[in-house]
């Protein structure tokens, strides 16, 4: 654990790798004799993976395909789930996740390999779904934008979680895409309050610059989502409603949620965050975590992990049920396009 709460990040842990056999410690600082400098600062690894896309075969996820141009995510939401994938790379699930980011430059180039198999069914591919595509580091280096000019070249559907509204830099490429209905965009909106945004997630946009993404993209006739995830007992839950309205009064047109799960070593990050940030309300917020999940924080049970159980559950289900049915009436998302795939990257004139 370390000394001093650490600004700008999210978990101020670096709990220990479970699949390293050896791990730097420092459980008395005051008995040793010689510091040690732990550097929290950004280091940038590039990977050169064979594929690009992962399928998905949880029946929880809305979509089969996916694409992570990054791998661990300087946003820094203390509560994300992804966290413990760091571990298969040798780094720690708590600020190495934050500080410690892999990059697949040849994302693009792998993404048309796919494209350009006899075999590829067109199919919507999701970018996210592990780590957001438009982190800082997608400013300077452009994997995500490369990817959408592939989706433009060959008609392939598109989705796009994120919660930074830098993806407003590549309105011309969704604007085509939306034209032709290949994409749409899911912002995640997890509070309205700047205060608690800056601990919870502190390298987001913060909700006052997602929104106005939202109504830059929607006015330029992008579909656009909202989700609300995750919904944290006693933390953030008293926001719903208004995040809903704010979300739809910016141009959204339908919205959904998750509950809080901590899996893995997020448990322990997520306390040592809730202890240090809400010492007042730490248990009452833990055991209604517990409340969802049949009395733990985590729940791996297909068709449960993601929705929770019990009265809590259901009364935050129904209350935000109503809100979605006050704020987005009549306001539904078109399927997505399959039947304009380009083979080969080719102009289709019938298209």
């Amino acid at each position: 654990m370390i000394s001093e709460y650490k600004k700008g990040r999210g978990s101020q842990l670096n709990p220990n790798n479970k699949f390293l056999p050896k791990t730097i410690v420092i459980d008395h600082i005051e008995g040793i004799d010689q510091g040690i400098n732990i550097n929290h600062s950004r280091k940038v690894f590039v990977d050169s993976p064979n594929a690009i896309i992962s399928e998905n075969k949880s029946p929880d996820i809305p979509f089969r395909y996916s694409i992570n141009p990054y791998q661990g995510c300087e946003h820094g939401c203390v509560y994300c789930y992804s966290r413990p994938t760091h571990n298969y790379w040798g780094f720690s699930a708590g600020m190495d996740w934050e500080n410690k980011i892999i990059v697949k430059k040849n994302a693009a180039y792998l993404l048309e390999k796919t494209f350009l198999k006899n075999n590829w069914e067109p199919e919507t591919i999701m970018l996210s779904g592990n780590t957001d595509p438009y982190q800082p580091l997608e400013q300077r280096l452009k994997i995500t934008r490369a990817l959408l000019k592939l989706f433009v070249k060959y008609h392939n559907p598109v989705g796009i979680i994120t919660k930074n509204s830098l993806i407003s830099r590549d309105i011309d490429l969704l604007k085509y895409l939306a034209n032709r209905n290949l994409t749409r965009v899911f912002f995640s909106i997890t509070t309205m309050d700047e205060k608690l945004r800056r601990k919870l997630e502190p390298r987001t946009s913060n909700a006052t610059k997602l929104l106005k993404t939202i109504e830059l993209l929607s006015s330029s006739g992008i579909e656009v989502g909202v989700m609300m995830g995750p919904i944290i007992p006693s933390i953030n839950d008293h926001e719903i409603e208004h995040i809903l309205k704010a979300a739809s009064d910016h141009g959204a047109i339908t919205a959904n949620f998750t509950f809080a799960r901590f899996n893995g070593d997020v448990s322990e990050i997520f306390e040592d965050w809730l202890m240090k940030n809400f010492p007042d309300r730490a248990s009452k917020v833990w055991n209604k975590v517990k409340s969802l999940h049949g009395g733990k924080v985590n729940d791996s049970r297909f068709y449960k992990r993601m929705g929770g159980e019990g009265n809590y559950a259901q009364i935050i289900k129904s209350f935000f049920n109503a809100s979605k049915k006050k704020y987005f009436t009549q306001k539904e998302m078109k399927p997505l396009r399959k039947d304009l795939f380009r083979k080969n990257g080719n102009l289709n004139l019938f298209h």
